[in-house]
Parts: C-alpha cells; sequence; structure tokens
C-alpha cells in the first residue's frame, strides 16, 4: 500500500497524474506543486479533522491551537473529564463536542482501536470510523488521505474538491458523488496526489483557502 511521506513522493505521483490526463497536466502548469499536509495517526490526527470540519484552514487552525492548549494531555480519557463549557470555549460548537466526546468514550473503552486500521483496507476503516454518531465518510476520507498517508486516497464528497473538478474538467455542473470516483479512476493510484492538486487550485481559482483538512 504506497504512502506519501515526503515531497518526492508527491514529485512522484505528478509525474504519472499528468502524464495520464491533460486536465491536471494543466492545472498543474497553472498551481505548480502542492504541500504533502501529513497529519498525525490516533486520535490527535482524528480530533484534529473532526475540529476542522466545514471550517476554513485559517479558522480550524486558531479553534485546534485553543483545544489542543486546553485539552492536556491530549488523550481520549482527558478529554472525557473536561466539561463541555471548556471545549465550547475553545471554539467548539454542540455537534463537534459531542462527536469528539463519542470517539474518546469509543477509544477509551477499547471499541474502536486506531492502531489496528493503519493497515486495513479502505471500506474497513470507513465502516469503524462512521459507527461513530458524528463521523462521516468525509471525515474517514480525509483520516486515510493525511493521518494515514495512502495514496490512493480520495474524497468524493468534499465540496471544494468537487468545485475542483468541475472546473478543471471544464464541466457544465459540478460531478456527482457518483460521477467523481468514476472521472479520478485515470488518476489512480496517486489520487491522493490529484486530490492535493486539485485543492491548491481551488484555492488559486477563487483566491482563497479551501475547507479542508
Amino acid at each position: 500500500m504506497r504512502k506519501l511521506g515526503s515531497d518526492a513522493d508527491i514529485r512522484e505521483g505528478l509525474a504519472a497524474i499528468t502524464r495520464a490526463c491533460p486536465h491536471l497536466a494543466r492545472v498543474h502548469g497553472l498551481a505548480g506543486n502542492p504541500p504533502l499536509r501529513a497529519r498525525p495517526k490516533g486520535f490527535e490526527g482524528l480530533a484534529r479533522i473532526i475540529v476542522g470540519q466545514q471550517l476554513s484552514i485559517a479558522s480550524a487552525n486558531a479553534i485546534w491551537t485553543r483545544f489542543r492548549g486546553a485539552v492536556r494531555p491530549l488523550s481520549p480519557e482527558t478529554l472525557l473529564a473536561m466539561p463541555a463549557e471548556a471545549l465550547k470555549a475553545a471554539g467548539l460548537s454542540r455537534v463537534k463536542i459531542a462527536t469528539l466526546q463519542g470517539l474518546a468514550t469509543a477509544l477509551a473503552s477499547g471499541a474502536l482501536k486506531l492502531g489496528t486500521l493503519t493497515r486495513a483496507p479502505d471500506e474497513v476503516i470507513h465502516a469503524r470510523l462512521t459507527a461513530i454518531k458524528g463521523i462521516g465518510p468525509w471525515t474517514a476520507d480525509i483520516y486515510i488521505m493525511f493521518s494515514l498517508a495512502r495514496a490512493d486516497a480520495w474524497s468524493p464528497g468534499d465540496l471544494a474538491l468537487r468545485y475542483a473538478v468541475k472546473d478543471a474538467l471544464v464541466l457544465e455542473q459540478r460531478p456527482s458523488l457518483v460521477q467523481m470516483t468514476e472521472i479520478a479512476e485515470v488518476w489512480r493510484p496517486w489520487r491522493g496526489v490529484a486530490a492535493r492538486l486539485l485543492w491548491s487550485y481551488y484555492s488559486l481559482s477563487r483566491g482563497k483557502t479551501p475547507s479542508s483538512a
């Protein structure tokens, strides 16, 4: 299972996808090489993705800094011992607090063991993570892509990514989830690199930072 661990891996993936797809070759010429954007595995990595759901990178980073400062040491047990008001003061919504508490409970009880998912198939990871209330397919996709660093990870439901694919391929409408999966087939086994490139293109074309992990 190929992983993305360095900028050299990103460059290797870019060489492959730009040879295979003239649309991404054009996008690469405009956006340049995207960043690696690696994230930690385990509770920290998944918690950070949950905190950043539906937020710009700048807003997510600000809230994460406050959250990280409040939950010391950063562990499921510490989070469960904290009152909800303390987490709310860090900038978290009630929904995200409930999701983080649900995740922490599953980890503390042993119902979920993130370490055992490191080499599991994507569909198994999806099933285990989305069994926790508040964690949906997007969160699982982003964990696989950035925390587990899988080179072929893909997030068909990411809104910024769907807009980027629409613009890159000059489509009349934003592609559906099924179409996103079908379109990305030509970018295997480097869909994770294609996603990073398309997010960079989205940011460039709209003059803003996309909301993603």
